[in-house]
């Protein structure tokens, strides 16, 4: 049970907040600032050892059974605490010790969470076993559980004064509480979003600047920059240290306006080759160039608007219906506080297959940006990136033949083999056509 995202879910709605947008394709070694020629052979079609496929079909299969027990064991848990009365119980407890609201929250909200967190640990547990058993993952437990204990104290401060300024709305404005958590939460997510890669971000990995360690590559990189156009300065490039944790490739763009970053793992810099970098940071350039974070934080906008609005009126319905039975007083109760989050988590696994279509839209659109950019830089644009989404898949078991429902639901990238296929044949250029963003 993914507690910090369940937990902040009532007033971040993950599912169309601009999470950081992962590039899901490996960049490569500084070694040398020119660029390689292409591999020899292409790399038209995704595609796995027989031993590798094995291993990739077991794990998807492990993980899409993973996948519905979290989602149902997360709901039965909030279920549970309504109807055994336990959120009733940390209510009394805490109105007992306070009138103060924002004390009793400061009560409440901790034993919630505690609660949340022991009954879903076990299953966070298992999960992390099988990315070590499947050797995706190189951390230790020790730093695992660390991790945990730190994702908790953050959502601890966000959960508590989001649930105390929800509750306080509902019992002043009744009819409107929905309208004004709507405009608190919008400037809080841009909030959260401007201070997260200098806040957040390095409490649980280390970063310094990619000028720092790669300056090589950091100078290949600005042919990129120069040919979109585009100066991101070089203390915008930062290195995380991903491979003291995971296996894994990957980069992102993070941030908001002074915040905005681009960061590269350690990992991506190990295993690719130069050519393969330059496409990954020209993906990652395309969601900064084509405003991916300001698009989506719009699109978060819309979707809170919509979000909230229908949490009014469901949670309105469900407070009439089960006062009684989960020992609730009003709608504005802190034992209502598992209710809306039961209707919020319902209300998400219903919504996800609209913020998976938006997230894989942003990334096809960077991937074709990242071809575009890079196009008379590398050898073989379209090569390139075909193989370093090839070696992505390899590494991290990337199941070549996934089911097309379950990309429609849950898939915030397109699938790999998808993303092959279109690099591999996305030339426009020998077609007389005009590109898409860079001309």
């Amino acid at each position: 049970m993914k507690l910090l995202g369940s937990l902040v879910l009532l007033v971040l709605c993950l599912n169309v907040m601009p999470q950081r947008v992962t590039a899901q394709a490996p960049p490569a070694a500084p070694a040398s600032v020119a660029v390689q020629s292409a591999p020899a052979s292409q790399t038209s079609q995704y595609t796995l050892p027989p031993d590798k496929l094995a291993k990739a079909k077991a794990l998807y299969d492990l993980r899409g059974k993973l996948r519905v027990i979290d989602t149902a064991y997360s709901l039965i848990v909030l279920l549970a605490i309504l109807s055994l009365g336990v959120a009733a119980k940390y209510r009394d407890w805490a109105e007992k010790a306070a009138k103060n609201r924002f004390v009793q929250a400061l009560i409440f909200v901790p034993l919630l969470m505690l609660t949340l967190t022991v009954l879903g640990l076990p299953l966070d547990a298992y999960q992390q076993s099988i990315s070590r058993q499947y050797a995706l993952s190189v951390q230790g437990w020790g730093s695992w559980f660390r991790d945990v204990l730190v994702g908790q104290a953050v959502a601890l401060v966000i959960f508590t004064l989001a649930i105390w300024g929800i509750t306080n709305l509902i019992r002043k404005s009744p009819r409107r509480w929905w309208f004004y958590t709507w405009l608190m939460a919008v400037p809080f997510i841009i909030f959260l979003i401007f201070i997260a890669p200098i806040v957040i971000d390095p409490l649980f990995n280390k970063f310094e600047p990619l000028d720092q360690s790669n300056p090589q590559l950091v100078d290949a990189i600005q042919k990129v920059t120069q040919r979109g156009g585009l100066e991101i300065p070089r203390d915008r490039m930062f290195l995380m240290k991903a491979s003291e944790k995971v296996t894994t490739l990957n980069a992102y763009v993070t941030g908001f306006g002074p915040s905005k970053r681009v960061v590269v793992w350690d990992t991506t810099i190990k295993n690719a080759s130069t050519p393969e970098t330059l496409f990954v940071f020209g993906h990652e350039m395309g969601h900064y160039v084509l405003n991916h974070i300001v698009i989506g934080i719009i699109a978060t906008a819309v979707g809170l608007f919509i979000g909230f609005y229908l949490l009014y009126l469901i949670a309105n319905w469900a407070f009439a219906r089960f006062q009684p039975r989960w020992h609730m007083r009003e709608l504005g109760d802190w034992a209502a506080v598992p209710m809306l989050l039961l209707i919020f988590s319902i209300m998400s696994i219903i919504s996800q297959p609209i913020g998976s279509t938006f997230s894989r839209q942003l990334e096809h659109n960077a991937d074709v940006y990242g071809l575009e950019v890079t196009h008379g830089i590398n050898a073989n644009s379209q090569e390139s990136a075909a193989h370093a989404f090839q070696v992505l898949g390899e590494l991290s078991l990337s199941y070549p033949y996934p089911n097309d429902f379950l990309v429609f639901w849950y898939a915030d990238h397109p699938p790999i083999r998808d993303r092959v296929l279109f690099a591999h044949n996305y030339d426009p250029w020998s077609k007389g056509e005009q590109p898409k963003y860079v001309k």
